[in-house]
């Protein structure tokens, strides 16, 4: 695999009906080897179901809201495996499960920088998300049978998710921009973290309505995903994984005309 620079890779022009062949082209990935697609998606539920008994059994509840907005941050480096999966299904190469849990041995390093990267704005957002909650609520948590009166049906707390939604919508955004493509592009060739994450910026930029569209969508299913107690999740995290993949695949090409 030859290594790829900035100057060889170029971002194509897409419209917003792209948008709904890439979700297309994602659920036919989902169902070509569904055991391993959805085995996926059913990990991601049962480790949030880890998390949220977590935050039961050290009283800290409240932070449910804000670690399930973080979730945006750490998700497309969690469907590594799916970004190989569909990957391997365009070159018509045969795979297994193992292939698909050691798909960061591809570029474990330039992974790593990246999964840094998004650390560091989860740690951010939990970290403010902790500090709004003191400021509108004092050091004094509501108690678990009062926490949702506490957070949608009292003033503060509507002024709390105000605030905290413009917050994070603005971290979510800047995320979403640095790890559109970069995380497919560097699974998928030999780049360094600061190419793809410059790549995938120019994506976001030239094709901004498209790419503003595909991002409330992977925000919607996400929620809808998480509202559903997470077995939604077990389809849509495999869906917009691998649709993920072909939204990289549509707006990124090479300076040379090969697709990328």
């Amino acid at each position: 695999m030859a290594a790829v620079s900035l100057a060889d890779i170029r971002v194509r022009p897409i419209r917003s009906d792209n948008v709904w062949r890439w979700l297309s082209a994602g659920w036919s990935d989902m169902w070509r080897r569904p055991a391993i697609s959805l085995g996926y998606g059913l990990f991601v539920a049962l480790l949030s179901y880890a998390v949220l008994a977590c935050l039961y059994f050290v009283d800290a509840v409240y932070l449910f809201l804000p670690l399930a907005a973080g979730f945006m941050f750490g998700g497309p480096l969690i469907a590594v495996g799916l970004y190989e999966m569909s990957r391997r299904y365009r070159e018509g190469a045969a795979f297994g499960l193992p292939d698909v849990l050691g798909a960061v041995r591809h570029a474990p390093l330039q992974l790593a920088y990246m999964g840094m990267v998004l650390l560091l704005f989860a740690l951010l957002w939990i970290r403010i998300a902790t500090l709004l909650f003191a400021l509108f609520f004092g050091s004094s948590t509501p108690p678990l049978d009062g926490l949702f009166e506490s957070l949608f049906l009292s003033m503060q707390g509507a002024a709390f998710l105000a605030v905290g939604t413009a917050i994070g919508a603005v971290l979510a955004f800047a995320a979403y921009a640095i790890s559109a493509v970069s995380i497919p592009l560097i699974v998928d060739r030999e780049v360094d973290a600061m190419t793809a994450t410059i790549a995938s910026l120019a994506s976001v930029r030239d094709n901004f309505m498209p790419m503003m569209l595909w991002a409330w969508l992977i925000a919607i299913f996400t929620a809808v995903g998480i509202a559903t107690l997470f077995l939604g999740l077990i389809l849509f995290f495999p869906l917009l994984g691998h649709a993920s993949w072909h939204c990289y695949r549509d707006v990124l090409g090479m300076a040379d005309g090969e697709p990328a």
